[in-house]
């Protein structure tokens, strides 16, 4: 598949069967192996009935807050915040072959993905209170990481984050990628093979990012000939897709950029490299951004 900036940003739509679903990404409209991903809405006591199939399957509140019934357990109260700016997410991990109905406490927004597994794990609900909130980075690369279901976690393939990037900030900086899988001499990761989904919210409607998404010459898809080099503009509820190669982001000024990262591939961890280019730019750093943590 050779990837563009008209492919790799997905924009919301209309779905006349399907009213709240905001956004869809399959993994036949992405061109790779793993990452189902959904935006959703729902009105206070209204509910959406999905099965897991032969995946795992994590739910993340945006604003709202859910009940979620399954033949895997009950849950309820799961999201506290009126947006993702305003506090950690709840996040609900649920193993394959789960029939679950999400139900609406308050209406609001929640993001759905599944991946493929051969594993079985135990489901698994995610608090505010449970998550590791950090600063990233300094100056104007500072940003914050809220690791909801991090490298090690006790789940197959899915790993996800929340990162908040302030105005004028850049993250995902120096540019990183992970698109092999690599290991040194004594087995320890150096590198994972990921597929990986940028979700973005702006905290103002007409507020936007910018990201560049570009393979470098290791990269499978550069090495085949399909190389990827693709600057595209990120809008609130875009997503833009990271199937190789090194993906910085800027936030335009003026503006606070959310984004939820969904990754999974060969391992479940973090594992990446940074374009050597710009790796120098780390040791330039002198504070961390005071804007940071939001909360």
């Amino acid at each position: 598949m050779q990837y563009t900036a008209d492919n790799i940003l997905v924009k919301p739509g209309d779905f006349p069967d399907d009213p709240d679903l905001i956004l869809s990404i399959t993994p036949q409209q992405a061109g790779w192996e793993y990452i189902s991903f959904q935006a959703r809405r729902l009105a206070a006591n209204q509910s959406w009935s999905f099965e897991s199939g032969d995946n795992e399957l994590a739910i993340v509140n945006l604003s709202g807050r859910y009940s979620v019934s399954s033949n895997r357990g009950r849950w309820s109260a799961i999201g506290s915040r009126k947006d993702v700016f305003e506090g950690a997410a709840h996040a609900l991990y649920l193993p394959r072959r789960t029939e679950f109905t999400i139900t609406a406490e308050q209406g609001g927004e929640y993001a759905v993905t599944w991946v493929p597994t051969d594993e079985d794990h135990e489901p698994w609900l995610i608090k505010p209170g449970d998550v590791d909130i950090s600063v990233r980075g300094g100056d104007n690369v500072s940003r914050q990481i809220n690791d909801l279901l991090p490298s090690n976690s006790p789940v197959h393939r899915l790993v996800l984050v929340e990162v908040y990037t302030p105005s004028g900030n850049w993250s995902s900086y120096p540019p990183h990628k992970h698109d092999v899988h690599l290991e040194d001499d004594q087995g320890n990761l150096l590198e994972a093979d990921l597929e990986e989904v940028y979700f973005y919210k702006i905290d103002k409607p007409e507020g936007y990012a910018y990201q560049r998404v570009y393979t470098g010459q290791t990269s499978p898809l550069h090495k085949a000939g399909c190389p990827i080099d693709a600057l595209v503009r990120a809008d609130n509820n875009c997503a833009v897709l990271v199937p190789e190669g090194y993906h910085p982001v800027v936030s335009a000024p003026g503006y606070t950029t959310y984004y939820l990262n969904v990754l999974a591939g060969s391992a479940q961890a973090l594992a990446n490299q940074d374009d050597p280019k710009y790796t120098w730019v780390t040791e330039t750093y002198k504070q961390k951004d005071n804007r940071l943590p939001l909360y």
